[in-house]
């Protein structure tokens, strides 16, 4: 079994402005569905909260809703989509003190078959992901411009990075 690490990374690219990581978080959500979990990684200001806010649009929610949830640690977003009603939690770790207290936020009710689960400070959490899991790590590289690295963990992941990258029609890079 391959034991992955932070810096795995198989597919990067780079993000020119907040509006191109919008579509390519809004491309993502239209490919994920509930037991599906998306998690992120990198420093603050690094655009996580911005990409789920892409997610969310995808899956039918209004991302204008979306907002990082450091102070409640969860929030829950109902998709509109008639097509395919969803519904996303979006957990943000960064005020967890240790990985003991992730138990207590209800991890378990949400990591399952009824939501999408976007984690921003996944890091917080490895030890609680699912095998299967979808891993980016967002890196500033100047104002507006981001190297998102996708890392897929299992079977199901891998079909959802193939799908977004067909999505987005742009050339991805091996890292």
């Amino acid at each position: 079994m391959t034991v992955l690490t932070l810096m795995d990374c198989e597919w990067s690219w780079e993000s020119a402005s907040p509006e191109e990581s919008l579509r390519a978080g809004e491309a993502l959500g239209r490919l994920v569905e509930p037991g599906d979990l998306v998690a992120l990684f990198g420093e603050l200001g690094s655009g996580k909260t911005l990409f789920v806010r892409g997610l969310a649009a995808g899956l039918g929610c209004r991302p204008e809703d979306v907002h990082s949830p450091s102070f409640t640690l969860v929030n829950e977003y109902a998709a509109g989509r008639a097509d395919a009603p969803r519904r996303l939690a979006h957990i943000d770790l960064y005020r967890m003190r240790s990985a003991d207290e992730v138990a207590d936020i209800g991890w378990d009710e949400y990591v399952g078959p009824r939501y999408v689960v976007a984690v921003e400070w996944a890091e917080r959490a490895l030890g609680y992901l699912p095998q299967d899991h979808l891993r980016l790590r967002f890196e500033a590289r100047g104002v507006d411009r981001r190297r998102v690295c996708a890392h897929a963990t299992g079977p199901r992941s891998g079909a959802i990075l193939r799908s977004w990258v067909g999505a987005l029609g742009v050339r991805m890079d091996a890292a």
